[in-house]
């Protein structure tokens, strides 16, 4: 009877702590998915296409997707990667896009000091609250520019070669946004 109770005992136990594990795995929501998977209310998107973004591998799609969701309104800069067997892709809300800008352009104004210092390696990055990541790092005497798409999962990320394209498609970006809002 003592060996059933704890047989028993322990089968109960293992499975209330597998529940408690699930719960802590679950991937954490991004502001456009918490934004748009609201239910009960209507859910409208629409897309403005932008200029694709070349990087040394793949070209992305970009566009700015606006979203209503009952009576509120939010914008969201995209940016699409193909993969050979699915896509990436990352959604970056217009107050984040504005801080990703202003990152940039600190990381630009300190990669050549960065390169100067030759070290073995360096890494340089901003990361957003979703996970989008923009930043360089310095190996062999050079720079690396990159873009992480996502916070989770594998190639996600793009190598930028040409720093204006990158920043023109951000300007285009916030200027579309900032058109749309009117």
């Amino acid at each position: 009877m003592k060996k059933i109770l704890t047989i028993l005992t322990l089968l109960i136990t293992s499975c209330t702590f597998s529940q408690d594990i699930k719960k802590g795995s679950e991937k954490e929501k991004t502001k456009m998915e918490s934004f748009a998977s609201k239910t009960g209310v209507i859910t409208k998107f629409t897309d403005s296409k932008l200029s694709n973004l070349k990087s040394s591998y793949a070209v992305a799609k970009t566009r700015v997707r606006k979203i209503n969701s009952g009576n509120n309104v939010r914008y969201f800069y995209q940016i699409e990667k193909p993969g050979k067997y699915s896509s990436s892709t990352a959604f970056i809300e217009y107050s984040d896009l504005v801080e990703v800008i202003k990152a940039f352009n600190s990381l630009k104004s300190e990669v050549d000091n960065d390169i100067a210092t030759s070290p073995d390696y360096l890494e340089n990055k901003f990361i957003t609250e979703d996970g989008f990541q923009l930043g360089y790092f310095v190996s062999k005497g050079k720079a690396t520019w990159y873009i992480k798409l996502e916070k989770y999962g594998s190639d996600n990320t793009l190598f930028i070669k040409d720093l204006e394209k990158i920043e023109s498609n951000f300007l285009e970006a916030k200027n579309k946004i900032e058109e749309l809002k009117k």
